[in-house]
C-alpha cells in the first residue's frame, strides 16, 4: 500500500521534471486554457508511460519546490472530463494529499495516470490544440509528435523504484491517527474505524442531530494509509454510515432564496473495501435543485450585478445589499441552476471582489464553484 505523502516527497526530492512527473503551481480547469493545458500533460504523459504509472504534482513552486499547497479538490468526475476530450484516454486519478504545515483546507493534488498502452490523443479541439494531436514528453515539456509514433517503455524501474519507496507501514499509519485526532481536530468529534484489518478512515466534525439522524459539519475524512483525504467542506453537511466492508458518506447542499432553506441530496460516496487489500469509490450524483420562477431569478441576478459594481467602485452598500450579498453564491448558484447561464460569468468576476471584501462570502462562492464543477461533469 503506497503512502501518497510519502510518495509526492520521493517525487519532489529525487527528480527533475521528466518523461513521468510534472508539477504545476496550480491547475484551472474551470477556464477553457486552463482545462486544454491540462488534457495535453495527461496525453502527454501518458503516451510517455505506457507500461507504469505517471504523475502530476500540484501546490509546488516551480522554482525550489517549496510545497505551498491549493485548495481541496473534488475529483469526482475528473475522469469524465479526461473521457470526453481524449481518444484512448488513460485511467486517471486526483488525490487531496494533507501535509501538516499546509493551513487548514489546504493540500498538494496527485494526479496519476495510467495509460491503456494505446496512442492518446485529443478527440476534438481545446484551447488553442486541435483535435487529433498527439502529445508526448520531452524532458520537462509535453511536445506535439506524429500520430503513428510507436509507444515506447522507458521509465518502469525508475517509477516501481519510487513507488516501493513509499510502502506505507504500522508507524507511519499510527502517527497519522494521532496526528488526526489529537492534534489537527482536537477542537472536533473525531473518530476511527479500521476495515479488513488493514485500511484506517478518520473522520472529524460537528456533530447534531435531527430527527435521529446524526449529520456533521465542518467535516475532514481521510484514508489514513495512503494520506489521502477523502473529504473536506466547512459548510456543506454530511451524514456518515458504514459495515464491515464499506464506508457511505451523503452529501446536502442548504439551498433557497431568502429565509426559505431546505437541504437537498448532493453526492453519495461509498467506500468499499475488500479482502486482497483493495478498495474502490463509487460516487453517484443525486442533485436534483430547487426550480423557481424566471422573472424572480432575473431580478435577483440583476440585483447582485449592482452589488458587484458598487463594490468595483468602492461605494457603501445599503443594509439590505449586505444582506443580498451573504446569501451571494447560493443564489447565483439557483440562477445558474435554472438555466441563467450568465451566472456563471458573474461568479467568475465576483471572486477577487469576494475575496478582498469578505473571506466567509468568498468560501461560499468556491462552494458553490465547486458544486458547478460536480454537476457539470457527471
Amino acid at each position: 500500500m503506497i503512502n501518497k505523502r510519502l510518495l509526492v516527497k520521493n517525487l519532489l526530492a529525487h527528480n527533475d521534471e521528466n518523461s513521468f512527473y510534472d508539477k504545476k503551481r496550480f491547475v484551472d480547469i474551470g477556464q477553457r486554457e486552463g482545462k486544454g493545458k491540462f488534457l495535453k500533460h495527461v496525453c502527454a504523459l501518458a503516451n510517455s508511460n505506457p507500461k507504469n504509472n505517471s504523475f502530476i504534482v500540484i501546490g509546488v513552486e516551480d522554482e525550489d519546490n517549496k510545497i505551498v499547497g491549493v485548495d481541496f479538490f473534488d475529483d469526482s468526475k475528473i475522469q469524465n472530463l479526461v473521457n470526453a476530450y481524449l481518444d484512448n484516454p488513460p485511467l486517471i486519478s486526483y488525490e487531496n494529499i494533507p501535509f501538516p504545515h499546509l493551513p487548514e483546507g489546504k493540500v498538494v493534488g496527485l494526479v496519476t495516470i495510467k495509460s491503456n498502452g494505446k496512442v492518446c490523443a485529443l478527440r476534438k479541439n481545446i484551447w488553442k490544440y486541435y483535435g487529433g494531436s498527439v502529445f508526448f514528453r520531452e524532458g520537462s515539456i509535453s511536445m506535439p509528435k506524429a500520430y503513428n509514433i510507436a509507444l515506447k517503455d522507458i521509465n518502469s524501474s525508475a517509477v516501481a523504484t519510487i513507488e516501493q519507496h513509499a510502502k506505507n507501514n504500522i508507524e507511519l499509519t499510527l502517527d497519522g491517527v494521532i496526528d488526526f485526532m489529537n492534534h489537527r481536530h482536537r477542537d472536533l468529534e473525531s473518530n476511527y474505524k479500521v476495515f479488513k484489518e488493514q485500511f484506517v478512515v478518520c473522520w472529524a466534525g460537528n456533530q447534531k442531530k435531527v430527527k435521529g439522524q446524526t449529520y456533521f459539519s465542518r467535516v475532514d475524512i481521510e484514508l489514513i494509509n495512503e494520506q489521502v483525504k477523502l473529504f473536506y467542506s466547512t459548510f456543506d453537511e454530511i451524514t456518515i454510515s458504514f459495515n464491515e466492508d464499506s464506508f457511505t458518506t451523503m452529501e446536502y447542499v442548504q439551498l433557497g432564496l431568502g429565509n426559505e432553506q431546505k437541504y437537498y441530496p448532493l453526492e453519495k460516496m461509498v467506500l468499499t473495501f475488500e479482502d486482497n487489500g483493495t478498495y474502490q469509490i463509487q460516487s453517484d450524483l443525486l442533485f436534483d435543485p430547487p426550480q423557481y420562477d424566471r422573472k424572480t431569478l432575473l431580478h435577483i441576478l440583476n440585483a447582485n450585478k449592482v452589488i458587484l459594481q458598487k463594490m468595483e467602485k468602492n461605494l457603501t452598500l445599503a443594509p439590505t445589499e449586505i444582506e443580498d450579498l451573504r446569501h451571494l453564491p447560493d443564489t447565483y448558484l439557483i440562477c445558474y441552476l435554472n438555466g441563467l447561464e450568465e451566472a456563471k460569468d458573474q461568479m467568475e468576476a465576483a471572486r477577487p471582489l469576494l475575496k478582498r471584501y469578505d473571506q466567509k462570502v468568498y468560501q461560499s462562492l468556491k462552494e458553490s464553484l465547486r458544486i458547478l464543477r460536480k454537476i457539470k461533469y457527471s
